[in-house]
């Protein structure tokens, strides 16, 4: 049965939005419909013939005919010239590739516009469905002609798992790869392109992290597996084990951005792309040695007649201006762009990535690349590392719209608005199930740009960002390099696995005490979005994310402002002002529900010797780390308010972030046939009372169309059977961030899976955790430190150090207890951070309302683990006057 689109409610809710935009294409359909069009118009139709005459009668069936059409029409137009694209699917075998031959003119523009169902694919089909003799549940069909390789598979548009699993040897690190504790791996006939994972994260209790900082989560292919070697593909190997240190600082790369090698050198998250890791429904393996696609359906699907994709094309629009011939005066509107791959992660050059979906390539990447200035041949400009591709892509383009469209089962970045683009709007679209960042603004090879080279006047308003990424763990939502005059508004990011916006890029020389890579960006703003449930994946990110100079003043930095940010699950902020931002403006947003901070941190400007802060200005926000007015060295916080709930926040500014009224109709729609959810990630457990383990994971933030309702968790013995399990609801798990397995044997080694589950069933098990035995656990935790009560007038903000010794269990929440009128309370605080704070004595804080102005208070704060609650300590303040 094949998938229905969801065009239609895109379209209608378009249509609410009133103004040009609703106009145009209100005017474009309606011309469709009665045939009265100019004759300068074209018209598609997947059932078209290419010999017609492109008339709302005789309809072309290729874009790429169509793009001939507009070329014989397009140099001198008195209105718009829209090429109708009807409903149904377009199976591209090369992508629309444009130049400034396609563009529009006399301000007048050539409008590709799609119509409920419009679907521009560079999917193959795959069809011939037969199950495996054999193998009950196990099905192949052919490979389409023409499909030669892919990463992606979809089944009635829901995407499958490429065949996963752990590595089933364990690995001694070498110059070259891995030796292996057996010849397991040599064994398989398809070793050559498995591929391993190494994600990382915070420390957290007994995850083994493999990445190369927490925000990460790089890849490289198996080149070869003889005997117990096994040899991994270059450069991507070299790039993720040998980047460049300082020789006089030990441990900093030169990069300045993560380690020099892989975290955990004798381990491998988990492995991919094998026929033998083919075991649990929902995962699919192309065996390209005999061209068949193998697939274990999900409960409920039936490859007979269920439409299934195979990404083909790695680039569906490719918009090649030039910086003397842009490409320009072009629109897409009411356009699904779906079904393309991406690549080079299954190529010698891997995915051995640094942050944000950029990656380090080449032979020499890890000793060059991006390294201008700190090492001898060190290539310009600092920090130019390899970005990840767009499947929908423009360079130097101008006046550029994608309005109502949906990038969706897409392999790469969503879509690319590169260098040189300017005057360009992103408007009432949908980005989901993507596999990298969402969409990429500008680029980070030209600091300096002038002229066409500068990226400049893009406007992203009313999208709907959900899901994603779904495959490079790092990806963010929407990444904006060096860029000028842009505007980041009234967007709605969340379930999303790392940060939902990235600003700026070049900060990091701080780390050495040298001043941020100069750069052209300035009057960049991102204000009213709606940012919740993030960093779901990874740590170290933030909801809005920043770094490097975004000014030359004040007054024309980057201004943040009336912004809605919470439900962070990761360690990070919910405004990150990272390294070397310099010049920023956080103002009016309601933050809160963050893991470490609401806005955060602070660097020294190196750009002179007088030993100041980078200049921010942080005034007037709603949020609850309570920091005092003050001016520390430049960084002036004033006039913020701390609030117990958002409810304690301005309506109208609560109200206002995110979609506004006209869009909201791009809500809750959902691409495909629903399915459980996604697997969790990061299982960890821990010790507590005798027989209990202390189960931990990361939520699974694609929820399958339907929402997560609750979490299950499953201890196994070493025989492999289930020895104790126990569910708790996704609302109780966002609260506490914990589940109790109990009833187990003290001294038994136990490995502990997690699934998720929503009103379709139980989505697949998780990875298994590392083995752990209980045991009775008994010495308390140490006091935390550096209590303080950060009191307005009639709220507080509480905030500690976490203590540096927990005895044996790690800590598992706070107690508070708050002394003063109208009475003594006691508060418990859950939540991820009480997790992942601890170990690397990340601060600590909570909000206590209902309190009296002018009145002296106590608070005594205790770390709670799987032992019981330790000592307190203490901290006081009195409340201002009213």
């Amino acid at each position: 049965m094949r998938r229905k689109s969801v065009l239609p409610a895109l379209a209608a809710a378009l249509a609410l939005a009133g103004g040009a935009l609703a106009a145009g294409t209100a005017a474009s359909t309606a011309s469709a419909a009665s045939g009265s069009a100019g004759a300068a118009d074209v018209y598609v139709a997947p059932s078209g013939d290419d010999h017609a005459k492109g008339d709302a009668h005789h309809p072309l069936r290729t874009l790429q005919r169509a793009q001939q059409l507009v070329r014989e029409r397009n140099e001198d137009l008195r209105r718009d010239l829209t090429v109708h694209l009807a409903s149904g699917t377009y199976r591209e075998s090369e992508p629309l590739a444009l130049d400034a031959r396609d563009s529009g003119s006399n301000g007048h523009r050539v409008v590709w516009q799609g119509t409920a169902g419009t679907v521009i694919s560079g999917g193959k089909q795959v069809t011939g469905w037969r199950e495996v003799p054999g193998h009950k549940g196990t099905w192949s069909a052919p490979a389409p002609r023409g499909l030669d390789d892919t990463r992606q598979l979809y089944v009635d548009g829901a995407r499958a798992v490429r065949a996963a699993g752990e590595v089933p040897v364990t690995l001694t690190k070498t110059d070259s790869g891995y030796t292996a504790s057996s010849d397991t791996l040599a064994s398989w006939p398809d070793n050559k392109g498995a591929e391993f994972v190494y994600t990382s994260g915070e420390a957290l209790w007994n995850f083994q992290r493999d990445g190369l900082g927490q925000w990460t989560q790089p890849r490289c292919d198996v080149a070869a597996a003889s005997g117990t070697t096994v040899t991994m593909v270059q450069p991507c190997w070299d790039n993720s084990n040998k980047r460049v240190e300082f020789p006089d600082i030990p441990g900093r790369t030169v990069s300045m951005v993560g380690p020099g090698a892989l975290t955990n050198s004798a381990h491998v998250t988990y492995m991919e792309n094998a026929r033998e890791l083919l075991d649990t429904p929902g995962e699919w393996y192309l065996d390209r040695a005999s061209d068949t696609v193998y697939y274990m359906p999900r409960k409920g699907e039936d490859l007979r007649h269920a439409d299934v994709e195979a990404p083909a094309l790695q680039k569906l629009v490719d918009g090649r201006g030039t910086a003397d011939a842009p490409l320009h005066d072009i629109a897409f509107r009411g356009v699904q762009f779906s079904y393309a791959t991406w690549l080079e992660p299954s190529s010698p050059e891997g995915f051995s990535e640094i942050q944000a979906g950029y990656t380090i390539s080449g032979p020499t990447g890890w000793a060059d690349e991006g390294l201008c200035g700190f090492t001898e041949g060190g290539k310009c400009p600092f920090g130019d590392w390899t970005k990840e591709p767009g499947n929908v892509a423009v360079a130097y383009g101008h006046d550029i719209d994608f309005s109502g469209d949906a990038f969706v089962h897409l392999g790469a970045a969503g879509l690319e608005l590169g260098d040189g683009t300017q005057n360009a709007t992103v408007r009432g679209s949908v980005f989901t199930d993507i596999s990298g960042n969402g969409m990429e603004i500008g680029g980070v090879d030209k600091p300096l740009a002038e002229g066409a080279d500068v990226t400049h006047h893009v406007t992203v308003t009313d999208n709907h960002l959900y899901a994603l990424p779904r495959e490079y763990a790092g990806g963010v939502g929407i990444v904006n390099g060096y860029t000028q005059h842009n505007l980041i508004s009234h967007n709605q990011i969340d379930h999303v696995g790392y940060s939902a916006i990235s600003m700026g890029w070049g900060g990091w020389p701080d780390k050495i005490g040298s001043p941020a890579t100069p750069n052209n960006s300035h009057d960049n703003t991102v204000s009213d979005n709606l940012i919740t449930d993030y960093m779901q994946g990874l740590d170290d990110g933030g909801g809005i994310y920043t770094q490097g100079l975004t000014g030359t003043s004040m007054a024309d930095g980057e201004k943040v402002t009336g912004n809605v940010i919470h439900g962070q699950f990761g360690l990070g902020k919910n405004v990150y002002t990272d390294n070397g931002c310099t010049y920023e403006t956080v103002s009016g947003n309601v933050l809160y529900d963050a893991s470490y901070a609401n806005v955060f941190s602070t660097h020294v400007d190196y750009r002179d010797d007088l030993g100041n802060n980078d200049p921010t200005l942080i005034s007037g926000n709603w949020w609850e780390q309570g920091d005092r007015d003050g001016d520390n060295k430049g960084v002036v916080t004033k006039g913020n308010h701390i609030i117990t709930s958002p409810s304690d926040a301005p309506k109208d500014v609560v109200a206002g972030a995110g979609l506004e009224p006209a869009y909201r109709g791009l809500l809750g729609k959902r691409f495909g046939a629903p399915t459980a959810p996604v697997a969790p990630t990061r299982v960890a457990t821990a010790t507590g009372p005798s027989g209990t383990m202390l189960v931990t994971f990361n939520p699974s933030f694609v929820d399958g169309g339907a929402p997560v309702t609750a979490y299950q968790a499953t201890a196994f013995d070493p025989a492999g059977h289930a020895a104790s399990t126990a569910r708790v609801s996704a609302a109780g798990f966002k609260t506490s961030a914990l589940v109790r397995l109990t009833g187990l044997t003290d001294g038994v080694q136990y490995r502990v899976v997690v699934t998720a589950l929503n009103s379709v069933g139980t989505g697949a098990a998780s990875l298994p955790s590392a083995p752990l035995a209980p045991r009775a656990s008994t010495a308390l935790p140490a006091a935390p430190t550096g209590v303080k009560l950060k009191a307005q007038a009639t709220a507080a903000t509480v905030a500690w150090t976490p203590p540096t010794a927990v005895g044996d269990s790690p800590v598992i929440g706070y107690r508070i207890t708050l002394t003063g009128p109208p009475g003594d309370r006691v508060i418990d605080v859950t939540g991820r951070d009480t997790l992942v704070g601890q170990p690397t004595a990340k601060g600590m804080f909570r909000v206590v309302g209902g309190l009296r102005p002018g009145t002296a208070y106590s608070v005594a704060v205790a770390a709670v683990t799987g032992a019981g609650t330790g000592p307190s300590a203490t901290g006081s303040g009195t409340t201002p006057a009213a």
